[in-house]
């Protein structure tokens, strides 16, 4: 089973299905949006972090929470562990693919995050619902847009289980064991109890315990990586260097001569850059159709921050750590080469430390914002009345991921994150012409994203009030 799914593996993240998709559709979208991302990153910004919400706006949760929820469910294992292992086999380069993923995949995020908060709707209990699941078929009217939803709902339900749970409560069992013998099935217990405590309280729970402690974690992993860098600050050039050369070069990585292969650098710094930041996957959309917003425009933009943040930022850090202080080369793999790179650079066994601090509460919060995405996918194939036992499996399942080996689980991960992909992005280019026409038009309204102008300036589509004057061109 393991050598069939590597084989899929190859096939869904090769040179001819989703590393062409995935670069082509955020290019496409970024010239569509005129550089969105680019020319609006500041007012996004200080949207997404100081002024927080739109009050006065439909919606269960702010910007703020929303964008930590999302952030929630993707700086996680992938920002440490998933580094590192794109390193170990692709060499030094795949961190430049990393970020090429990551700049063209915000037009991605903040597409897909547009649509979900102009599609949405409200579920049995009155809470905003929506997402890829939702505005395939609700921007795409007919049995294709139809396909394409009940497609990544099923999809995204499965890799919630792998992505957002057991590859996750497995690294963090590890890891502790590691650093403090602590056994799994007790780590596993300890989390269970502690998810299943937060998960029984839906969104508005998760988005209170991510906004408080998310920023927190983030603050502290990168301050400590920075730390790093200026104590080796004399190597930080040649490293930035040896980057970008070995990012069309290739280079012999200690994983061994698949690292030597141009492609294979491509194929793991496209691949764990979208387990890292998640940008064309659509998941991240859900939480941003729960956000309370006066316009669509609004949170995508505060949605697009969360690549730069998880990808610019913490996967930058976290790669240059690594090859700043050699880690790379120790045949180390995973989340233990981060830790030796915090190790080497950090006085004592602080460095560490701090990784497995990292593992902990990244894993956990990757963990709460999966549970809602996997959540959603399952109201919208069954009704409100499959959460509950979804979420009652979810919890168990995050014991069982801390007690297993899970080689078979990560490569069914990297599947169901390619399988879900797919019908967002056919979706995303499907729908190009009419996100690009109402962001041009809220932006003559509101070009520095600071006014809450009222529904009468709204470019006529009375997206406010739920009705939809048109669906894709």
């Amino acid at each position: 089973m393991e050598e069939l799914l590597d084989e899929v593996v190859d096939v869904v993240w090769g040179p001819f299905l989703l590393i062409p998709l995935l670069l082509g559709t955020g290019l496409y979208l970024t010239v569509r949006l005129a550089g969105v991302q680019f020319r609006k990153l500041v007012p996004a910004l200080r949207l997404a972090l100081f002024r927080r919400r739109d009050t006065d706006a439909d919606g269960d949760i702010s910007h703020y929470q929303a964008l930590t929820t999302a952030l929630a469910a993707t700086v996680g294992v992938g920002n440490i562990a998933g580094v590192a292992t794109a390193i170990y086999w692709g060499g030094p380069g795949a961190l430049f693919w990393m970020w090429v993923t990551a700049l063209v995949g915000m037009a991605s995020k903040y597409a897909e995050a547009f649509l979900a908060v102009r599609f949405r709707t409200r579920d049995a209990r009155g809470e905003m619902s929506g997402g890829p699941q939702y505005y395939l078929a609700r921007a795409i009217p007919n049995r294709f847009g139809l396909v394409l939803s009940i497609a990544f709902a099923v999809f995204a339900i499965l890799a919630s289980f792998g992505i957002g749970n057991m590859t996750q409560s497995n690294t963090v069992a590890a890891s502790l064991e590691g650093s403090f013998g602590i056994p799994p099935w007790a780590v596993g217990v300890v989390i269970t109890v502690a998810a299943g405590a937060v998960l029984i309280g839906g969104i508005k729970s998760i988005g209170r315990v991510t906004s408080a402690f998310v920023p927190f974690m983030i603050v502290v992993y990168v301050l400590s990586a920075l730390t790093v860098l200026l104590l080796n600050l004399g190597e930080v050039p040649a490293a930035l260097g040896m980057i970008l050369t070995d990012a069309f070069t290739g280079t012999a990585a200690t994983g061994g001569f698949a690292g030597s292969a141009f492609i294979i650098v491509l194929q793991y710094g496209v691949a764990r850059g979208i387990f890292s930041n998640e940008s064309g996957l659509g998941s991240a959309a859900i939480a941003a159709a729960a956000a309370q917003t006066r316009h669509p425009v609004r949170q995508a933009m505060v949605s697009m921050t969360q690549t730069f943040i998880d990808t610019i930022i913490v996967v930058s850090l976290t790669g240059l750590v690594i090859v700043t202080t050699g880690a790379w080369t120790s045949g180390i793999e995973g989340a233990e080469m981060t830790a030796e790179g915090f190790t080497r650079g950090l006085p004592g066994e602080w460095g560490h430390y701090v990784v497995t601090a990292g593992v902990v509460f990244f894993a956990f919060s990757t963990m709460l914002g999966w549970a809602y995405y996997g959540e959603r996918c399952v109201e919208r194939l069954v009704g409100i009345r499959g959460v509950l036992p979804y979420r009652v499996v979810f919890t168990v399942m995050i014991l069982v991921g801390a007690t297993t080996e899970l080689n078979l689980v990560w490569a069914f991960s990297d599947v169901a994150n390619g399988l879900m992909a797919l019908p967002n992005l056919i979706g995303l280019v499907v729908c190009a012409g009419l996100i690009a026409r109402e962001t041009r038009e809220y932006l003559v309204a509101d070009p520095r994203l600071i006014s809450q102008p009222s529904e009468s300036t709204l470019h006529g589509t009375d997206v406010l009030a739920g009705r939809h004057r048109d669906s894709v061109d």
